[in-house]
């Protein structure tokens, strides 16, 4: 992909926060397609963790425009990897698959027109040649992710004919596009930042979840929205221009740091590191995507005066419930408050998919999880997704009492102590086999701390002011063998042992 060299159009746009515009417009219409919509809906996170779903998507879109050819092709492996174990079929009983190459080159044609349309609203002018680069850009990005399957149309007059046909003829009202427009923003958790003041983001989501809908509804083909039944309110396609408008200017008069992408997420997860792809001396984190520490800092005093600022939320044996449709917690008992429940720990971390059911999609997730952060090799993700499938055949054998297919919470936490079998194991052993880079059979604490900062964004070593269970996940100089590994791995993946690495790993939302 020669396009991708710094300078590229791709390679400055997903570095933009107004990129954010793109991917929010682009994934409504990528619902409305049958295929995508089936995919989405049964196996994807993105409304239980959003704001995961966002940074793995900001970094893959991020590597696959990198400069470094290696780095390229390397997430394009990866994406068609985890994209060939998405497969099912829909509500009506038509078989989907993530990687089919007509759903994957549709992936691409909304983002390419979401681009236009977004600089259009901006009031860039996209000119002949800039729009024939940009499309060139966008063909490149298709052929290094489905070298042998899905083509754009050669040339532009061909793409909007393409375009226009799909909208008309191919997409659907899918059940996806309205858990989009209808819940996400409603109901879109609060980011790191404020996730422990429940009120403060409730207050502002209650007013700026409708103006997000409002916009990217208005920005949308009118054919499609009329299909969709989705009406447009007075005023809001004035809302729409404002939203664009502002952040073009924003784009083009504040300083470039202001207006990065990962500065917005630094603002709203303190802790956010992004990972780059490794090389072979190690973890490399692309020159574009390094948050200056000075504001990391400050990010994280804000964070520290917020709560200072706000009163500290009841506790969970007498406030109301700030999130009325998640599985009810228990109190944890005197003297045993670092233990959760395991019907909390089922619903805050295995229900990946947020359906108040765990199924394989939810483990599925899991595993893909695991594979990002950790960025394995073939093998090694092989060997993660099978030991997963394995605990789910485990699970459903020992668990699934009623023969439904799937587990409810109260299923999991009637015996998910006692759970330990092999499956669970291998999951366990290859974390130790790709922490233990030196291959001496023990985890040091170099090799712990690398593992909780590279693939779950979290030091071990530092805890926040207001963190009263320092140290429940650092080993300090002790070395853990394979067997202590694995013991706590079972003890967290059992709700008895909370591990503050592993919950940035699988419960942040």
């Amino acid at each position: 992909m020669s396009d991708a060299a710094p300078g590229s159009m791709l390679h400055e746009l997903t570095r933009q926060t107004r990129w954010g515009l793109v991917a929010t417009r682009a994934i409504v219409l990528e619902a409305a397609h049958p295929q995508i919509g089936a995919a989405l809906i049964t196996n994807s996170t993105f409304v239980a963790h959003p704001w995961r779903r966002l940074r793995n998507t900001v970094l893959s879109a991020q590597r696959m425009v990198d400069p470094d050819i290696r780095v390229r092709q390397r997430e394009a492996a990866r994406l068609n990897r985890l994209h060939a174990r998405i497969t099912g079929t829909d509500a009506e009983g038509r078989p989907f698959n993530a990687a089919d190459s007509e759903a994957r080159a549709w992936v691409v044609a909304t983002l390419f027109e979401s681009t236009v349309t977004m600089c259009r609203l901006s009031g860039e002018s996209l000119d002949g040649p800039v729009l024939e680069r940009l499309y060139a850009e966008f063909q490149s990005f298709l052929t290094l992710m489905d070298p042998y399957g899905g083509k754009l149309p050669p040339t532009l007059r061909e793409f909007w004919r393409y375009y226009a046909c799909v909208v008309e003829e191919r997409l659907e009202n899918t059940e996806a596009v309205h858990v989009i427009l209808d819940r996400l923003f409603a109901q879109v958790p609060a980011p790191p930042l404020l996730r422990d003041r429940p009120a403060v983001w409730a207050a502002g989501r209650a007013l700026a979840g409708p103006a997000a809908t409002a916009i990217v509804v208005a920005s949308l083909p009118e054919s499609l929205r009329i299909r969709l039944g989705l009406a447009e309110l007075p005023g809001t396609r004035t809302l729409m221009h404002a939203a664009y408008l502002s952040t073009g200017l924003a784009t083009r008069l504040l300083p470039e740091a202001w207006t990065r992408l990962d500065t917005v997420m630094t603002m709203l997860d303190p802790a956010y590191t992004p990972a780059g792809p490794r090389t072979p001396d190690g973890l490399r984190v692309p020159d574009g995507l390094r948050v200056p520490d000075g504001l990391r800092r400050g990010m994280a005093k804000a964070g520290a005066l917020l709560r200072l600022l706000t009163p500290y939320p009841e506790t969970a044996a007498t406030a109301p419930s700030a999130a009325p449709s998640a599985a009810p917690t228990a109190v944890p008992t005197a003297g045993d408050s670092a233990v959760r429940s395991a019907s909390r720990f089922f619903s805050e971390v295995l229900d990946q998919t947020g359906d108040g059911h765990l199924d394989w999609p939810d483990l599925a997730a899991m595993a893909r999880e695991i594979a990002t952060r950790l960025d394995l090799e073939t093998q090694d993700e092989d060997r993660l997704f099978a030991a997963f499938a394995d605990w789910w055949r485990e699970l459903q054998k020992e668990l699934d009492t009623d023969g439904d297919g799937r587990i409810t919470g109260h299923e999991y936490a009637a015996a998910a102590t006692a759970l330990a079998g092999p499956a669970l194991i291998r999951i366990a052993e290859v974390l130790f086999d790709v922490t233990d880079t030196d291959d001496d059979q023990v985890i040091d604490a170099r090799e712990y701390r690398s593992l909780f900062r590279t693939a779950f964004d979290h030091d071990p070593g530092d805890h926040d002011p207001g963190d009263h269970d320092p140290g429940d996940d650092d080993p300090g100089d002790e070395r853990l063998t394979r067997g202590e590994f694995v013991r706590r791995f079972l003890g967290f993946m059992a709700g008895r042992r909370h591990s503050r690495g592993y919950d940035r790993m699988f419960a942040q939302a």
